[in-house]
């Protein structure tokens, strides 16, 4: 077990947008979130992955309970263990495609070399190799979402969060991710949790939740 939640709420002002949630994430898993726009869906995600906290509630992170970090120990816990893929890449622009993937690891403090090597190899992983000194504005959609993977995954994580990751790709990118999400999952082990109204995502995914006014629905 990675990470464990239970009795998940949150409120913002009157509006109760989780409404007790358990859930639990396994290693080297894909798990797909889905359910209509204000379910919860992201707000849950951001929680799993404390960039919020909830109202009531604990989440745990191999048995440690991490509501009780102050901000400083969780912006560390989660360079060193979360990466997340957003809808929309959110690459800085005047960065190349390794100095954007580098970024984490620097924040770090990781051996620049190594990390520098670890770049490159997820740069081969993911086909980017040739893209590796193009800014963003010289990739194409698909290339700038597998850079802003690799990312993610440059420190390693234990777990990458998601949130509609192909939502803004056309058909052929977003099939090419989704089995990128499968090929990590089967090379590194990697474990995704993802947010996604993308069916075709949530049918290859190892397990698939459903989510409905702020509950899980179905399992």
């Amino acid at each position: 077990m990675i990470i464990q939640a239970r009795n998940i709420h949150k409120r913002y002002g009157s509006l109760h947008v989780l409404k007790g949630v358990d859930i639990d994430i396994q290693q080297a898993e894909i798990l797909a979130i889905t359910g209509r726009s204000g379910a919860g869906k992201s707000t849950l995600l951001h929680i799993l992955g404390t960039l919020d906290s909830p109202d009531e509630g604990k989440v745990e992170f191999r048995g440690t309970d991490l509501n009780f970090r102050n901000d400083t120990k969780l912006s560390a816990f989660r360079n060193n263990n979360i990466g997340f893929v957003f809808q929309f890449h959110h690459l800085l622009p005047e960065f190349t495609a390794l100095e954007n993937i580098l970024i984490p690891a620097y924040i770090s403090g990781h051996n620049k070399k190594e990390a520098q090597k670890r770049a490159w190899e997820l740069l081969e992983i993911l086909g980017l190799a040739h893209r590796a000194q193009h800014k963003p504005s010289a990739m194409s959609g698909g290339e700038q979402q597998r850079t802003a993977v690799a990312r993610a995954l440059i420190n390693s994580p234990s777990v990458v969060f998601a949130d509609e990751p192909s939502g803004n790709l056309d058909s052929e990118n977003a099939a090419a991710l989704h089995n990128l999400f499968i090929s990590l999952r089967n090379e590194l082990k990697q474990t995704f949790v993802i947010v996604t109204h993308n069916e075709d995502l949530a049918a290859i995914s190892d397990r698939h939740i459903q989510m409905a006014d702020g509950r899980i629905v179905s399992l």
